[in-house]
């Protein structure tokens, strides 16, 4: 959706992950995931800043910060100081939210507990209709975004 306007190049991150066995008359092997799972997407945004962010997802009413790894939280803490665009993108049941770092990181302060409800985050919800709209908040790229939007 983004890469074909010229919005966005954004890839997803391959789970590190080795095979310790293989069966080759039936197919099938049996793995683990060898370290610990850097956030799930990274790419550049139109004007050459990067971005980085988690994808999450919840049945539940709420979702809590320890779904995501230290590993993880290390990683998007490092590239946000460098000035990256990071950020996690959830789903609490069927609504879509795309929650900036400082928000996510900081949720005790703010919130005053380590979850997050979408009453908490209207601010953040974003449009799906079969893709997610992550970006349609991100201030830099309001003119290309909305562009975009009436070109669909």
């Amino acid at each position: 959706m983004y890469e074909s306007h010229g919005i966005a190049t954004i890839d997803k991150t391959p789970e590190p992950f080795r095979v310790t066995s293989k069966n080759h008359r039936t197919g099938e092997f049996t793995g683990r995931f060898s370290t610990h799972a850097q956030p799930d997407f990274q790419g550049t945004l139109y004007g050459g800043r990067s971005i980085m962010f988690e994808a999450k997802r919840t049945s539940k009413d709420r979702i809590t910060r320890n779904v995501l790894t230290d590993t993880q939280m290390d990683v998007l803490e490092k590239h946000s100081r460098l000035g990256a665009l990071c950020g996690v993108c959830i789903c609490i049941q069927d609504d879509f939210f795309f929650i900036p770092w400082n928000v996510w990181r900081d949720m005790k302060e703010m919130y005053g507990r380590q979850y997050l409800k979408p009453d908490d985050i209207e601010e953040y919800k974003v449009k799906f209709d079969g893709a997610v709209h992550f970006l349609m908040h991100t201030e830099e790229l309001k003119g290309a975004y909305e562009n975009a939007e009436r070109k669909r």
